[in-house]
C-alpha cells in the first residue's frame, strides 16, 4: 500500500502558558522580549467592568503606553486601522490582546498595519486572501510583522494560534483573511480564571466553533494520522469540558480542558490542513449577516456533516466515537450535543432571512475553504441545499 505524504507547517509561536495567571505571564514575556512600550488591545467589558486589565497594567508598570478597547464584532477595517493608529502614535514595541476572537484577530492585523504603514481602508486591499475568477485561492506575498504579539484569549474560537486573521470590509460587508507565518503570536496565555467573566453563550458557542475545527479535520479527506490524533483528543476534551462549565461556571479545571482542547483543534489548521464548508459559510454569516462567530458553527456544523456523509462516512464514525456514540450518525450526535448546550440550531433563530440565502451562497464561493470541502462544491447551487437544511 502506498504511503501518504504530508508537510506539517509550524508557526512563529514560541510559548504557550497553560494555567498561569495572565498578568504575571505577560510581564515575564515583556521581560524576555525586552519590550518597553506595550500597547494593550482589550475587551471593553474586562477593562471597565473587572479588575483584570488593571492587574495587567500593574504587572507591566510604566511599560504600558496605551490601551484600545471595544473592538466591534468581526473586526471592521475602520476599527483595526483606528487601533493601529493608536499603537503607531504610542510607539508600541509589543502588542498584548486580552479578549475574544475579534480583538485577537485585530491585534495580529494591527501588527501588519504597523509593518507596512497601512492607514486607510484601501491600504489593506493588497494584503488579504482572495479567490480569483478561476476559483484559485490567492495568498498575497509580503513581509511579515516585526512587533511581537502576545494573546490572552477569553473565548474558545482558537484564532490565537492561527497565522490567519479576519477583518471585515465594511464597504462590501465581506470578512476577509490576512495570512503570514509571522502573524502568529509570539506567545499565547491560557488563563482559565480570566475566562470566568465571559458570558456563557459566548463561551459555549465559541467552544462549538473549536469543536467544528476538529470535526472538519476528522472529516477531511486530506488529513493524516497526526492531524486525526490532535482532532480526536480535542473533541474528547471539549465534549467533556463544555458541559462541565455549563453545569458549574466556576470549574476552572474544565475551563482549562476546553482551552487545551481548542489548541489541539487548531493544530491541524495551522499545520496546513484546509477546512471545509462549515467554516466557509461561517465566515460569510459573520461578516455579511452579523451572526456571532460561535453561532455560525452551532448552526452549520451538523448540516455540513450530513451533506458530506456520503463521501466521508467512514471518517465520521471516528467523530461519533469521540462523543461515546460510535454507532450513531455524527450529524445527529453533534446536533444533540449542541442542543444540550442550549445553543441556536437554525439560521432563522439568529435573524438570517430566507432571501439572504442566495447571497450567502454566492459569497461562500469566494472563501478559501469552499473549494476544499470533502464533497465537491463547484458553485453557489451546491451550497444552497446545505443552507436550506440549516434554515
Amino acid at each position: 500500500m502506498a504511503v501518504s505524504t504530508s508537510v506539517v507547517h509550524l508557526t512563529a509561536t514560541e510559548r504557550v502558558f497553560i494555567g498561569e495567571p495572565a498578568a504575571s505571564a505577560i510581564a515575564s514575556e515583556a521581560d524576555r522580549l525586552g519590550a518597553s512600550r506595550v500597547f494593550l488591545m482589550v475587551s471593553r467589558a474586562l477593562n471597565t467592568g473587572t479588575e483584570e486589565i488593571d492587574k495587567i497594567r500593574a504587572a507591566l508598570g510604566k511599560r504600558v503606553v496605551g490601551t484600545y478597547d471595544g473592538m466591534p464584532p468581526h473586526a471592521p477595517r475602520s476599527a483595526v486601522l483606528a487601533a493601529a493608529e493608536m499603537a503607531r502614535q504610542a510607539g508600541a514595541d509589543m502588542i498584548v490582546t486580552v479578549g475574544g476572537g475579534s480583538i485577537t484577530d485585530a491585534g495580529k492585523i494591527v501588527s501588519l498595519c504597523l509593518k507596512h504603514d497601512l492607514r486607510e481602508h484601501d491600504d489593506l486591499e493588497p494584503y488579504h486572501v482572495y479567490v480569483d475568477d478561476h476559483g484559485d485561492v490567492i495568498k498575497p506575498v509580503f513581509e511579515g510583522p516585526d512587533i511581537p504579539v502576545v494573546i490572552c484569549p477569553t473565548t474558545l474560537s482558537g484564532g490565537e494560534f492561527n497565522t490567519l486573521s479576519g477583518a471585515t470590509d465594511e464597504k462590501i460587508h465581506h470578512k476577509q483573511g490576512y495570512e503570514h507565518p509571522r502573524m502568529a503570536p509570539v506567545s499565547v496565555i491560557l488563563d482559565p480564571a480570566l475566562t470566568v467573566h465571559t458570558p456563557e453563550w459566548l463561551w459555549l458557542s465559541t467552544g462549538v466553533r473549536s469543536v467544528d475545527h476538529a470535526l472538519e479535520a476528522l472529516g477531511s479527506l486530506q488529513s493524516n494520522d497526526f492531524y486525526d490524533g490532535q482532532a480526536e483528543c480535542a473533541l474528547r476534551l471539549l465534549a467533556e469540558g463544555l458541559p462541565r462549565v455549563k453545569r458549574d461556571p466556576g470549574d476552572l479545571e474544565a475551563r482549562l480542558k476546553c482551552q487545551v482542547g481548542v489548541w489541539q483543534s487548531m493544530i491541524p489548521i495551522i499545520a496546513g490542513l484546509p477546512m471545509g464548508l462549515s467554516h466557509a459559510i461561517g465566515h460569510i454569516l459573520g461578516g455579511t449577516c452579523d451572526v456571532p462567530h460561535g453561532y455560525c458553527s452551532c448552526i452549520m456544523a451538523p448540516a455540513v456533516l450530513a451533506f458530506n456523509e456520503k463521501v466521508n462516512g467512514d471518517r465520521q464514525r471516528r467523530i461519533s466515537a469521540c462523543f461515546g456514540e460510535p454507532n450513531r450518525p455524527a450529524s445527529e450526535v453533534v446536533d444533540e450535543f449542541i442542543r444540550g448546550l442550549g445553543m441556536p440550531r437554525s439560521l432563522s433563530e439568529v435573524g438570517v432571512q430566507r432571501d439572504q440565502l442566495g447571497h450567502i451562497a454566492e459569497y461562500t464561493m469566494l472563501d478559501l475553504w469552499a473549494r476544499t470541502n470533502p464533497r465537491p462544491v463547484n458553485g453557489a447551487a451546491d451550497v444552497m441545499p446545505v443552507l436550506e437544511m440549516a434554515y
